[in-house]
């Protein structure tokens, strides 16, 4: 018993320290986007980056649906020492996420740059710099769907420190290629973005080399035709809730950032640029933790380990409450401070910042415990209480957002803390009425 606790707590923080610094590639490359931005451009370059996320967390749902699927399925194949299966998953998740990328670049990156920037924004004062940011951010993206699969991959192929050195230098990679590209080439915004394609692309080369390992070169592409539909179907299934729970995320970005810049105007949409990158902070430590408890809870599924489970699943809950709580205390103490790092000095921003900021902090509490709470769910085998919480986890917030808008503008930085309390109650009802108990099946 003791044993097996040890051996769980050293396998859990050994993955979580590779997981939080692979999200580092998802999200914080986008914060440090926005202070060097702000600093070196303006805030309306701030704004601008803002903007962009929708498509980036869309390309963020490509990854989900496939390599966080994939992912599980070769957790569950490796767990049963079936490395057939684990390779054929990988090949289809390698080869299917490309080719979507590679279509996302061609239709949205060059064909359609000026419609998918005017989709976007329609501030004529943040467009211009909108339009050049979003060109190469679509057409950079597949280097961002092969640096996230990869490390996914390499992560559950036993090399997490791999995963960890191949971030760490993506993301310094890309915060000195900011400063370089913007100051000294004098590209402007378009040079954030695509500093962080060249970062990703050098990431990719570091992850590459776990091939070089004899022992690893059990995880080789398989291209073969054989059940090619049925693992794809699979691998779609398996990531699903997550990848559900991202696009209705893509379409709360999406019409926030319409609602927040028709109702405040362009000093609301920078202060709501702001909150957006406190949540990618968030995430930073709720996709660690997630990532962890989906690969190593999975682990702990194909090897019919109820106690082993519930021991992973003990240590997630337990570091997203310190990360929270770290964090709330650290944003409700120096809002301005936040607010000054992006590079904001004009006064009606600071004032406006330091009430939505605090708010924001309290608010993104529920959602980081309802999202943990949906992977615990899909580990257990409940799939529809799984999906119903991908959807409500940003749906719930659309409705609320405009209701706001509508009735009590001042008080429409409240709107996602009122959206995620009531999605807690509801899946409480919901678990209560239908007598649901976390067991494993079978």
């Amino acid at each position: 018993m003791k044993g097996q606790e040890n051996d769980i707590n050293s396998q859990f923080y050994r993955y979580l320290s590779a997981y939080i610094l692979v999200a580092l590639s998802g999200c914080l490359g986008n914060v440090v986007d926005g202070i060097i931005v702000g600093n070196l451009i303006s805030e309306d370059g701030v704004s601008a980056i803002n903007l962009a996320k929708p498509i980036n967390q869309f390309i963020f749902t490509l990854h989900l649906l496939i390599n966080a699927g994939a992912g599980m399925l070769m957790a569950y194949a490796i767990g049963q020492k079936n490395i057939g299966d684990a390779r054929r998953y990988f090949t289809r998740a390698l080869s299917l996420s490309m080719g979507l990328g590679l279509v996302l670049a061609i239709v949205g990156g060059v064909m359609f740059p000026n419609a998918t920037a005017r989709l976007l924004c329609s501030n004529e004062q943040i467009l211009p710099l909108a339009r050049n940011y979003i060109q190469v951010l679509l057409i950079g993206n597949p280097a961002f769907i092969l640096m996230w699969g990869l490390s996914t991959m390499v992560g559950v192929d036993g090399s997490p420190r791999l995963v960890s050195l191949a971030v760490i230098i993506d993301n310094v990679v890309n915060l000195l290629l900011d400063i370089v590209f913007i100051q000294a080439f004098g590209w402007g915004i378009t040079g954030s973005s695509a500093a962080t394609v060249v970062g990703h692309l050098v990431g990719i080369a570091i992850l590459l080399s776990h091939w070089r390992k004899p022992e690893h070169r059990r995880l080789v592409p398989v291209f073969t035709g054989d059940q090619l539909v049925a693992s794809w179907k699979r691998i779609v299934s398996q990531g699903a809730p997550l990848a559900v729970a991202s696009i209705c995320l893509t379409l709360l970005l999406f019409s926030a950032n319409k609602i927040v810049l028709s109702t405040t105007g362009r000093t609301g949409i920078f202060v709501f640029a702001l909150c957006m990158n406190l949540l990618q902070v968030y995430n930073l430590f709720l996709s660690g933790s997630c990532q962890t408890l989906q690969s190593l809870g999975a682990i702990q599924v194909g090897k019919k380990d109820e106690q082993g489970l519930r021991m992973v699943i003990k240590r997630a809950f337990r570091f997203i409450t310190v990360a929270m709580a770290v964090t709330c205390l650290l944003v409700c103490l120096f809002p301005e401070g936040i607010a000054h790092l992006f590079g904001c000095d004009e006064p009606a921003m600071l004032v406006q910042s330091k009430t939505a900021l605090r708010v924001f902090a309290l608010s993104f509490v529920p959602f980081c415990y309802i999202y943990v709470l949906m992977i615990i769910y899909k580990l257990y085998g409940q799939h529809s209480m799984a999906l119903f919480i991908s959807f409500a986890l940003s749906l719930t917030v659309i409705p609320v957002l405009w209701i706001m808008a509508k009735t009590m503008p001042q008080y429409i930085w409240y709107s996602y803390l009122i959206a995620y309390m009531i999605e807690a109650i509801v899946i409480f009802a919901l678990h209560k009425g239908r007598h649901i108990q976390f067991q494993l099946k079978g």
